[in-house]
Order: structure tokens, then C-alpha cells, then sequence
């Protein structure tokens, strides 16, 4: 295995066994062909951030469809770095996918002109851009016959690290069940190259944004406590002494997980009456 994906400060080593990750990159390929061809489309769109998530769903889509069948959209907004999407097009490029290079900024106004009083709220902005980026992704597929593809990973859907109706308005997460670190680990193996793999995650969302200052630890720690403690079996004070990481770190994941609970769910409606 590649010891680049794995930090000397994690808490705990989840990456696949070679064998379990060639069976994991083979599966998900089949789920990529099996769920475009079942529902009839041509092919695939993604938004592409120059971060590891997009750009290791690419990979995977071009491995199971095609570069042909893969369209990128690359959708940059005033608080997007130019390195990241300088990356995303780099990925684009080499992978020969078509790509199209939205500036969404002048959508995003739009919306900041129709309700002034929201404007300068960092994370009801943040959500605008997110949102954005969804509605494009499904006019692109729309007119092209494609589905959409997410680009979330495992840790962000637990801990609810992604827009309601914004990235996760998708039609399949090819990388639903991999955390952070396996995403890397698969990344890598597939011959992403080591700057993008082991690049700070950040959503973008305002200048200077960062995933793990927002969450409040990093990915590896994440990860970890998820897999031992929400997803396994240990008690708060067996994790913490496993895995050496704190009571508080402990307690941040859990309020990430039990907080976001409505974000893994169809919108609730009243039981229906027995009349």
C-alpha cells in the first residue's frame, strides 16, 4: 500500500487490503455502467473542483463509461482558488473528457440582489454557490441525456459536510461508502497524482474555507472515530483510549452525525390519518 495517503499522525489505519480495494474500484465500476444503463442515459456529468472526491469519481466514471460518455463542468465562483481550478481542468485534460468552464458568480448575484438581507451571511451565501453548481449539473445532463454524478465520500455524508439540494442533488454517490482515507488510498492507486490526493480538503464555500477547520478536526481523526465509534462498536472511553484522540473529539462527531440526521432522509410528512 501507499504510505503517501496515510498521515503519521492517524489515529487508525482504514485502508483496503490490495485485493479489497481492486474489488472495491471493480464494483463500483459495475455500479457506474449498471445504473447509467438502466436508466437508459448516455453517459455522465460531475462538477469538477479540483479537489481528490471529484476527481477520483472521474477516474472511476471514464474507467466504466468511457471519456467519450464523461462530461466535466468546472464551475468556479469569486471565493474559488485559482490552483483549484486550475487542478480541475488539469483533471479534465488529462483524463479527454469534455469539460466546460461555468463562471457562476454573476448566477450567484442574482440571487444576492433578489434578498440583499441574506448577502453577507457567510454560510447562506456559501449554500448559493453549492446550489448553483447543482442546478447546472442537471441542465447539462438534462440536454445531454446523462445522469449526475455525486462526489461525496462516506465521512461527509455521516457527518452531514455537504449543501442540502446542493452537491448531494445527484442521481447515484459512486463513492458513498468509502471515508475519506480509503478515497485517497483509491485515488492513488489509480494514478491520480500525489499533489491532488493529498490536497486540503476545502469545500470553497468562502475565502479561505477549509473542511476541517469548519469541522473542527481532520479527516484521519474523523474517520477513525466514525469507524470505530458511530459505525463499530466501542463505547466513547473504548475509542478514546483505541484510537488516542480526546473525549471532545469524540463528543464534535457525534453532534456532526445526530445533527445532520435530516440531511439523510426523504423531507418528512405527518404520519397519515386513519380516517
Amino acid at each position: 500500500m501507499d504510505a503517501t495517503v496515510l498521515s503519521d499522525t492517524a489515529p487508525l489505519d482504514l485502508r483496503l487490503s490490495p485485493d479489497e480495494l481492486e474489488t472495491t474500484r471493480d464494483h463500483i465500476v459495475e455500479f457506474l455502467r449498471s445504473v447509467v444503463d438502466d436508466a437508459g442515459a448516455d453517459g455522465a456529468v460531475l462538477g469538477l473542483s479540483g479537489g481528490i472526491d471529484s476527481t477520483t469519481v472521474a477516474h472511476l466514471a471514464v474507467e466504466a463509461l468511457g471519456p467519450e460518455n464523461v462530461h466535466g463542468v468546472v464551475m468556479p465562483s469569486e471565493v474559488n482558488t485559482d490552483r483549484n481550478m486550475s487542478d480541475a481542468e488539469r483533471v479534465a485534460e488529462d483524463l479527454g473528457i469534455e469539460y466546460d468552464v461555468v463562471e457562476i458568480q454573476p448566477i450567484a448575484e442574482t440571487f444576492f440582489d433578489a434578498f440583499p438581507e441574506a448577502a453577507d451571511d457567510q454560510v447562506a451565501a456559501g449554500n448559493v454557490y453549492v446550489r448553483t453548481r447543482g442546478v447546472l449539473n442537471y441542465f447539462v445532463a438534462n440536454a445531454e441525456n446523462k445522469l449526475v454524478l455525486g462526489t461525496g465520500n462516506r465521512s461527509e455524508a455521516m457527518t452531514g459536510y455537504f449543501t442540502k439540494y446542493g452537491d448531494q442533488a445527484v442521481d447515484c454517490n459512486p463513492i458513498g461508502n468509502l471515508y475519506k482515507q480509503q478515497v485517497r488510498q483509491l485515488a492513488a492507486a489509480m494514478g491520480v497524482e500525489e499533489d491532488l490526493v493529498m490536497k486540503t480538503p476545502s469545500a470553497e464555500m468562502w475565502e479561505g474555507h477549509s473542511d476541517e477547520d469548519e469541522m473542527g478536526l481532520d479527516y484521519d481523526t474523523l474517520d477513525a472515530i466514525l469507524a470505530m465509534h458511530v459505525d463499530g462498536p466501542l463505547s466513547k472511553s473504548a475509542t478514546v483510549d483505541h484510537l488516542g484522540v480526546t473525549e471532545a473529539q469524540v463528543d464534535r462527531v457525534v453532534e456532526l452525525v445526530d445533527g445532520s440526521e435530516h440531511k439523510r432522509h426523504m423531507p418528512p410528512a405527518p404520519e397519515p390519518l386513519d380516517i
